[in-house]
């Protein structure tokens, strides 16, 4: 690359200058910042990495958290210069940054894709440049021309909120589930995973979903679509699953200015996924009953990702990161998904303090 080669150049002649020095007048005047900075960053041995990080957008607490460890991670401070851009849910505008990002010759790109699909022309572009990718968060389904994904199972979270369900109905003694399910944003693998799971196991236990719409992964959007439900179906559903928290929030403004109550000591059933602070501190509170949680961290692995590649190594296609259950009542220890006992963790301050 043109400007590692650039690098070696200046470092050549830095050590050409300090050799000359070494046979002259000490200099002991002070240098300037910019001197300053370059002599160290020489001295730590390392280019800048430059980063193209094509985001999703900021719709969410959780969006939030995804975006701020990309940026604490891939810092200058770090070594890296990271070119970030929030595509405001516009997968158009996600396809023009990526290619952006091929333009600029960056050396890396992350993607944290919008929809799952359209993607395999870009990503072929990506490919013919040369430029690594890597796919967080959100899957591409249409194209494998990217390094590494590093994210959570969707699936596993819809299902393991289904068997929740059913265990805790049983302890409530509840014996029919009529649900209203507020989706994610259409088209997203997180609201594609976590439907089919939970639909999986509300038709192997027969039970009722009332309806299920969009919400856009937005407060506003999990509002709009409860306020509809509790005009559509009022009186008729006695759970609620809300795909991302800041839904759940919307959803809980909209049950209360309607006079329904909700979660441990109410009459609906308040389920959610993220397990951002907020969610929990509702979940402590008793307004969640549960909150699966979505990992957004995702940074921190993303970086083992590209240190593999910088060393010359293979990294794994498919990176999972670790993720808990939260419950408010410690009346169930634990729910088997998909053959695995899986341990429902209840919500404590300290646990509250520790999330992101």
């Amino acid at each position: 690359m043109k400007k590692k080669i650039l690098s070696l150049l200046l470092s050549m002649a830095m050590v050409s200058v300090l050799f000359a020095g070494c046979g002259g007048k000490e200099d002991t005047a002070p240098q300037g910042d910019a001197q300053q900075e370059e002599q160290t960053d020489d001295s730590a041995g390392g280019d800048t990495i430059t980063i193209g990080f094509a985001q999703v957008g900021h719709e969410s607490d959780w969006r939030t958290a995804s975006t701020k460890s990309c940026q604490d991670v891939f810092s200058a401070e770090n070594g890296y210069d990271l070119q970030f851009v929030d595509c405001d849910n516009d997968s158009a505008k996600q396809l023009e940054a990526v290619r952006n990002f091929v333009e600029q010759g960056v050396d890396y790109i992350i993607i944290d894709p919008i929809v799952s699909t359209g993607w395999n022309t870009v990503l072929t572009e990506c490919e013919d440049a040369g430029i690594p990718v890597i796919v967080i968060d959100r899957t591409i389904d249409d194209s494998d021309k990217y390094i590494s994904w590093v994210g959570s199972n969707f699936k596993t979270e819809g299902l393991a909120c289904g068997e929740w369900l059913k265990a805790y109905a049983a302890q409530k003694g509840i014996e029919e589930i009529n649900a209203l399910v507020i989706e994610g944003s259409t088209g997203a693998s997180a609201t594609l995973g976590r439907t089919e799971g939970f639909k999986e196991i509300a038709d192997r236990e027969g039970w009722n979903i009332l309806d299920s719409q969009s919400g856009d992964f937005t407060q506003d959007g999990g509002q709009e679509v409860m306020e509809s439900y509790i005009k559509s179906y009022e009186g008729q559903f006695n759970v609620v699953i809300c795909q991302n928290d800041n839904e759940a929030f919307g959803a809980m403004d909209a049950m209360k200015a309607a006079g329904v109550k909700y979660g441990v000591d109410g009459d609906v059933i308040l389920v959610s996924f993220d397990a951002c602070t907020a969610g929990l501190e509702y979940v402590m509170s008793g307004d969640i009953n549960a909150d699966f949680e979505c990992n957004p961290l995702a940074a921190p692995f993303v970086e083992e990702v590209i240190k593999t590649l910088e060393s010359g190594g293979t990294p794994e296609k498919e990176v999972y990161m670790e993720e808990h259950w939260f419950v408010n009542e410690d009346i169930i220890p634990s729910i088997e998904v998909n053959g695995e006992s899986q341990d429902m963790t209840v919500v404590t301050q300290d646990i509250v303090d520790a999330q992101y």
